[in-house]
């Protein structure tokens, strides 16, 4: 009996540095037989030169830019699997990934995908402690929640944390490729209830690497909300197109991602009453906030900081001070305390002290303490 073809889908733009792992990663998978098709939107740093280096161990697809969803488009038009995983050319596969999801496709002929938690690196490839939705992916049929709920009916993994069966694939693709340069996955992820079952692996099979470039963290709260009304008029099209009732408004959960972005965005309306566009500020907030930006134009520096990346909480007060200082002449002009970090107001007692006493505060209420920093000469 033949096996099952899986195609392993790569997209790529301007990660050269990266590629290679990402490569490597699929072609050494434990299952047999797979092909790696490369997609690179337009790359100006040696990513196509790396492409071309692999020679026929790929088939490489160079296109003109034009984001993901156009990476993903043309990647699943010249595959030929019937098992599909797109994987970001920042990320890895572990070798058993394939193999363990083709085993579960399989065995459930009503399932269309299987997904799995994602374990952190950072841009070295070492091993960080968190593990990205570790615990809360969701196994079964969602067909009623994705209805009532809409976009938020289960939870799913970013792109590398999934594997597609091609038969619901081509229900879908190709995607509409001006609305989702990021987030493709997304579009995936919510129609996939109304096409079958979904499967879970629970020990991660996927490594996502966290390094300060990372796409969606360019967009702000204010894009991420506009985007999530636009993914709903997405939805509720492809339910009237096949017949199924749609109510006037899908609900939202108490917790609801719609909620929390609606925060974030008044969040960020308060605090753009005192910083300005291109300016950049340290955000103190324990990683909670997201992984989107509140502000246009302005970057969150995370604290403690290395490489842009959140690396936790300051073992004492001098080395608090010390990383701020160092913030500060590089050109931050405020730091902001969000209330998951309050703790920080009392147990960085010197810390506070020390802010208090060179700088203004000027918000302090029960969402924010802000205070804004003279730019140094």
């Amino acid at each position: 009996m033949q096996k099952t073809l899986a195609s392993i889908i790569i997209n790529n733009y301007n990660y050269g540095h990266f590629l290679p792992e990402a490569i490597e990663s699929a072609l050494n998978q434990s299952y047999q037989p797979i092909e790696v098709i490369v997609v690179d939107d337009g790359s100006t740093d040696n990513s196509q030169q790396i492409i071309t280096s692999y020679g026929d161990k790929i088939i490489p697809v160079l296109k003109a830019n034009g984001g993901q969803a156009s990476t993903f488009n043309a990647g699943f038009a010249i595959s030929s699997g019937e098992v599909i995983c797109f994987l970001d050319s920042d990320d890895i596969l572990l070798s058993s990934a394939i193999e363990r999801a083709v085993k579960i496709l399989e065995e459930d002929p009503d399932a269309v995908k299987v997904h799995w938690p994602l374990r952190m690196i950072d841009i070295n490839s070492n091993l960080l402690e968190k593990i990205d939705c570790k615990g809360i992916l969701p196994e079964g049929n969602f067909y009623d929640e994705q209805l009532k709920y809409g976009l938020e009916g289960h939870i799913f993994p970013p792109t590398s944390g999934n594997v597609w069966l091609r038969s619901y694939l081509e229900k879908i693709l190709p995607m509409p490729e001006a609305n989702y340069r990021f987030n493709s996955e997304s579009y995936l992820g919510f129609l996939a209830p109304f096409c079958g079952n979904i499967r879970r692996i629970d020990e991660y099979q996927s490594l996502y690497r966290i390094h300060g470039q990372n796409g969606t963290l360019k967009r702000t709260y204010r894009w991420r909300l506009d985007h999530y009304y636009y993914e709903e008029k997405v939805l509720k099209k492809y339910l009237e197109k096949q017949g199924i009732k749609v109510n006037a408004q899908f609900e939202y959960r108490e917790d609801s991602c719609h909620k929390y972005l609606q925060r974030m965005v008044k969040l960020g309306q308060e605090l753009g009453a005192f910083i300005a566009q291109g300016q950049n500020y340290i955000l103190v907030d324990m990683d909670e906030l997201g992984h989107h930006q509140l502000l246009e134009n302005c970057q969150a520096i995370p604290f403690l900081e290395k490489e842009g990346v959140y690396w936790g909480p300051p073992s004492n007060d001098t080395i608090a001070i010390q990383e701020f200082e160092r913030l500060h002449r590089q050109g931050a002009s405020f730091i902001v305390f969000a209330w998951p970090a309050f703790w920080w107001l009392d147990y960085y007692a010197e810390f506070l002290s020390y802010l208090r006493s060179k700088f203004r505060c000027v918000l302090e209420n029960e969402r924010l303490v802000v205070f804004n920093l003279p730019i140094l000469a």
